[in-house]
C-alpha cells in the first residue's frame, strides 16, 4: 500500500509541475530575451556541478571556455557561479514559483552534473559525462554520437522515457533503460515523474 501511495503522490506532483511549466511562454527563452547575470572563465574538459531550484533551464555550448548565465523573470532568484581549477559550481536558488527561465552556456567539452528540484531542462550535445536528476517535469538531453558512450542508465518513476539513439522507448510506472557501448563517457539520467528524452 505504501509503495502505491508513493507512486500516486509522484504522479500528482508531475501533473501539477507540468501544468505550471507548459503555460504559454514557460519554455527557456533565447539569450536575446534574457539578462546576463554571470560570466566566468573556465577550462575545457572540466566538471560543472549544477544545483538548481525549480524553473525552465537550457544548458548550451559556448563559443569559448566560459560559463555564462542569463535569466528572465528572475524575481528573487540568486545566481552564484564559482570556479576552482577544473571544477565549477553553478547554483540558482530562490527562484519564483512560475515563469523563471535561465540559459547557461558552458564549454563544448565538460562533465555535467545536474540536480534540479523540478521544471524543464533542455541540454545541448555537450561532450563528456552526464549525471542528471530531477524530481519532476520534462528533461531533454541531446547525446550527440551514441558511439561516444560506454554506459547509459536512464529511469523514470512515472511518465515517458525516450532513448531512441540507443534503441529504447518506454512509458508507465517505474521504467528503466540501460545500454552499454564501447565509448568513453557515461550518461545517467533519473527523473521522478514526467518525460525524459535522450535525443541525437
Amino acid at each position: 500500500m505504501r509503495s502505491t501511495f508513493c507512486v500516486v503522490l509522484v504522479v500528482a506532483t508531475v501533473v501539477s509541475v507540468s501544468a505550471c511549466e507548459n503555460q504559454p511562454g514557460s519554455r527557456p527563452e533565447t539569450s536575446a530575451e534574457a539578462s546576463p547575470v554571470a560570466d566566468k572563465a573556465f577550462v575545457a574538459e572540466g566538471k560543472i556541478n549544477f544545483d538548481l531550484d525549480g524553473g525552465g533551464y537550457e544548458i548550451k555550448t559556448a563559443a569559448d571556455n566560459h560559463i555564462r548565465v542569463a535569466v528572465s523573470n528572475a524575481g528573487t532568484a540568486k545566481v552564484d557561479v564559482t570556479v576552482n581549477g577544473t571544477t565549477a559550481d553553478v547554483k540558482i536558488k530562490d527562484t519564483p514559483h512560475s515563469n523563471f527561465r535561465a540559459i547557461v552556456e558552458v564549454p563544448a567539452t565538460a562533465d555535467i552534473v545536474v540536480r534540479l528540484s523540478g521544471g524543464e531542462l533542455k541540454m545541448a550535445a555537450i561532450t563528456g559525462n552526464k549525471d542528471v536528476e530531477s524530481y519532476a517535469g520534462n528533461v531533454e538531453i541531446a547525446v550527440g554520437d551514441p558511439s561516444n558512450y560506454a554506459r547509459v542508465d536512464a529511469a523514470v518513476k512515472a511518465g515517458e522515457l525516450h532513448a531512441s539513439p540507443f534503441g529504447g522507448t518506454k512509458s508507465g510506472l517505474l521504467q528503466e533503460f540501460t545500454w552499454s557501448g564501447n565509448g568513453k563517457y557515461t550518461l545517467r539520467a533519473h527523473l521522478g515523474a514526467g518525460n525524459l528524452a535522450l535525443e541525437r
